[in-house]
């Protein structure tokens, strides 16, 4: 019954506080904008959470009211509907409750706010007349809090009850009626109408009994004499007080009240006031003397004499003072706390050896000093910031308590000056460290904040905590190459498959934002060539060759890598990668004059009897496909039918006349000269030169019919060959010209003359490279033949473009007449003549 009673009082109250806030906001015209206001719809839930942000002034704490002694996990109220938030946003955004002491907690099923642990009104409030719990209702996403209060309300659990179960009196026969005498009066820790109501005193004929109030408003019970006694008739009376409270139904304490009646003494003592007034600082060390109260009595003698005593002091004010019986000096026995107890109520009685006594109070106030240092209490905070917040985003959540008064109780917090962060009060005590710059976790990975609060005592008391935020990673950083650009030397030859260069990047982010891959994104190759030229290991960024390079080939080519991360979105960075293949020595040189002629034969040059030293004979022409000093060619004479006759070019490959011919030279020479390579090791050639000393071409024949070389079975062999392969050849083109005269015969009478003429360029062959840089190649050669000859045997090279008409002119030019070929007896009769140009 007492339960249900109390709950129709806490709904009574729920109701009366909703009605009063809606008629608050309506007289203000906001309409519910704050999160106590149970919102209509989604967007006034949205309004309501964020309108604290701003206007925190606004709004009120929710407040429920809860009778003391609930059992555990009884429902204190609809929390979640009341911050209206659904069932889901309840686990969702961690709707949870913060205070000192863990008395309630959050139904993460319902959102209801339930009963945790016991309340006991008496033992958390003790004497104070209202007893609220501050709690805090602490939501996420957004991060915010909302002020709850608890008001619990006082059950009749306690009986009033006296410090003693006897009081034992002596009361003089001489005393007269009206005589009043104080009781100790009963304590009773509950408040209001449970506490302690009345007093009642068992039925008798001698006396009565008043309640009267103190100066704090409590009640006392005092004894009046109806009328005289006589110790002779009834020298003792036993009495029963009754304490009762205001409960429903009202408790009871009882105490024995024993009178014994002796002989008269009829002045009590006198207090010189009636109440006592004094003011202590919280500091004082025991022993300080407090006051000392004094007590006259009108008798003398034995009845004069003043005892003095405590009455009706609370069992703290009983350790924490003493008071001589004798003097009514009272001392400090510990020290002070104004923290603790504000105030202490004391009563002291005056007795005389007769037994009659009085009573004064005693009030003393204890004055407050700043001796405590501000509290921080943290109430929420976020373990990973990411390094792209924004200013203004909430990282922690925190309050401050004072347990001074007064302004050494007010706090002010703030934090260095070197962190990008700031404190934003969001209401009274409570405050919010928002970021206030840009955060770079690759310069700062952490932060250490040290918040400091400070009271505004004299001298101020601080207290700091410090709060390690750490930057969570984003992938805010490309990876960056070592170089900005790369250029490798690889030599030409290169096995398949060899590592030829490596590129790496870095990137200073973390975990898969700084994992760097690499890949081939552009190259000035061909694009379906590249594949089978090289690649790119996309973890370790070793570029290989996937084929043997050939600087005669190709001799530098450029890639683009990309280096990317595996962030998202990925970031990547390019570098180009320049590869030079080097040149080695792998190609010999190679002879482009002089060459053997179109039958195999040998050419000759021809030089003029009477040429001087120092004559250009010839010119040993050849080229290397390597580059540098691999293909720096260099000349020398292995033989010679006559050293010292000519001089070779060690450089030029030129053939000159070293000294003027005379009669006892040979007119055929043969020099056989060796071209070498600047490569290491040097790789060479050879050629042979054929020189004829003549002055004209039919000088030059008789020496070229005489001309044997010396006997080589080999050479023999193929020679035989040759001519046997020549003979039937020959058969086979006369059978065949025969044949075709036979039939030309008749149309035609006359034979056509013409001199036939081609031209044989060696600057034409495509083995020559584009690289050649020495040395000049062959001239073109014209080969006449004249046809007035009975029995021509031999072709010629001449230098000129045209061929001559008459002997004179073959003469004139024979200085530059070179042996072509040896061929066959020419069957032609006409006097024209033939050219052949090789």
């Amino acid at each position: 019954m007492l339960f249900q009673e109390h709950r129709g009082l806490q709904i009574f109250q729920l109701s009366r506080n909703a009605t009063r806030r809606a008629k608050s906001e309506q007289e203000r015209g906001m309409g519910g904008s704050c999160a106590q206001r149970r919102p209509a719809g989604r967007r006034q839930v949205l309004f309501s959470f964020l309108l604290p942000l701003f206007c925190p002034a606004l709004c009120e704490p929710i407040r429920y009211a809860i009778p003391e002694e609930l059992a555990q996990g009884s429902v204190v109220g609809k929390l979640a509907r009341d911050l209206g938030l659904s069932v889901l946003d309840v686990s969702a955004r961690k709707l949870r409750v913060s205070a000192e002491k863990p008395h309630f907690k959050v139904d993460v099923e319902s959102g209801d706010l339930l009963v945790k642990d016991r309340i006991d009104r008496e033992q958390i409030c003790r004497e104070r007349r209202i007893c609220e719990l501050q709690l805090e209702a602490v939501v996420e996403n957004p991060l915010n809090i909302f002020h709850v209060v608890v008001v619990v309300e006082d059950i009749n659990d306690h009986a009033p009850q006296f410090r003693k179960d006897e009081i034992n009196l002596e009361i003089s026969e001489s005393a007269s009626p009206g005589m009043g005498t104080i009781l100790e009066s009963a304590k009773d820790p509950d408040i209001n109408m449970n506490s302690l109501n009345k007093y009642q005193l068992s039925p008798n004929e001698y006396f009565s009994l008043v309640v009267k109030e103190n100066p704090d408003g409590g009640k006392y019970p005092e004894l009046l004499l109806q009328k005289t006694l006589d110790r002779e008739k009834q020298s003792a009376h036993h009495l029963i007080l009754t304490a009762l409270d205001g409960g429903d139904p009202p408790r009871s304490g009882t105490a024995q009240i024993r009178i014994h009646v002796v002989d008269a003494n009829d002045n009590p003592p006198v207090f010189s006031q009636d109440v006592y007034r004094v003011s202590l600082m919280e500091d004082v060390p025991p022993g300080t003397s407090v006051l000392r109260v004094k007590a006259t009595d009108r008798d003398e003698g034995v009845n004069a004499e003043v005892t003095y005593s405590l009455l009706d002091v609370a069992d703290k004010a009983q350790h924490v003072f003493s008071l001589d019986s004798t003097t009514g000096d009272i001392v400090t026995n510990q020290s002070l706390d104004f923290e603790e107890v504000e105030r202490y109520t004391m009563g002291v009685e005056a007795k005389d050896r007769g037994s009659l006594s009085t009573q004064c109070k005693i009030i003393i106030e204890v004055l407050d000093k700043n001796d405590n240092r501000p509290e921080i209490i943290l109430t929420s905070l976020s373990d990973q910031i990411l390094e792209n917040s924004r200013p203004g985003m909430v990282v922690a959540l925190f309050k401050t308590r004072d347990r001074d008064s007064g302004e050494n109780g007010e706090v002010l917090c703030h934090i260095g000056r070197d962190v990008p962060f700031k404190i934003h009060s969001s209401s009274k005590n409570y405050y919010k460290l928002i970021t206030d710059g840009a955060l770079d976790r690759e310069q700062t990975p952490k932060y250490n904040v040290t918040i400091t609060a400070l009271d505004r005592g004299k001298p101020p008391l601080s207290s700091t905590i410090s709060l390690i935020l750490h930057v969570a990673d984003v992938n805010d950083n490309a990876p960056v190459f070592q170089q900005s650009a790369y250029v490798v030397h690889v030599p030409e030859n290169n096995p398949p498959g060899a590592s030829i260069a490596q590129v790496s990047a870095l990137d200073p982010d973390l975990g898969p934002n700084c994992q760097v891959s690499y890949s081939i994104v552009d190259s000035d190759l061909e694009p379906r060539a590249l594949s089978s030229y090289v690649s790119v290991s996309a973890q370790s960024g070793v570029v290989f060759a996937q084929r043997s390079l050939d600087h005669e080939q190709l001799r530098a080519f450029e890639l683009t890598l990309q280096a990317h991360d595996q962030g998202s979105p990925a970031l990547s960075t390019n570098v180009s990668l320049r590869v030079l293949v080097g040149d080695l020595n792998d190609n010999a040189p190679r002879v482009l004059y002089p060459t053997l002629g179109p039958d195999g034969s040998a050419l000759f040059d021809m030089v003029p009897r009477a040429a001087q030293p120092g004559y250009l004979v010839t010119k040993v022409v050849a080229v290397d496909a390597d580059s540098g000093h691999n293909a720096w060619l260099s000349y020398h004479v292995l033989q010679a039918s006559e050293p010292g006759l000519f001089s070779l070019g060690l450089r030029t490959g030129e053939v000159r006349t070293a000294r003027a011919l005379n009669d006892k030279d040979a007119s055929r020479q043969r020099l056989l000269v060796a071209l070498r390579d600047g490569g290491q090791p040097p790789l060479s050639a050879t050629a042979t030169l054929l020189l004829v000393f003549a002055d004209s071409l039919q000088e030059a024949l008789p020496d070229l019919r005489d001309h044997t070389e010396p006997s080589d079975p080999q050479a023999e062999l193929q020679f035989y060959l040759v001519v046997a392969l020549a003979l039937i050849s020959m058969l086979f083109l006369l059978a065949v010209i025969l044949a075709i005269a036979l039939r030309l015969r008749r149309s035609s009478s006359n034979a056509t003359r013409g001199c036939y003429r081609s031209v044989l360029c060696a600057k034409s062959d495509p083995r020559v490279p584009p690289n050649y840089s020495e040395g000049t190649l062959p001239y073109a050669y014209n080969l006449c033949v004249p046809g007035d000859q009975a029995n021509p045997e031999f072709n010629f090279l001449t230098s000129v473009d045209y061929c001559p008409a008459t002997q004179d002119n073959l003469n004139k030019n024979s200085s530059s007449v070179l042996l072509a070929n040896i061929l066959t007896p020419s069957v032609e009769a006409d006097k024209s003549f033939k050219q052949v140009s090789v």
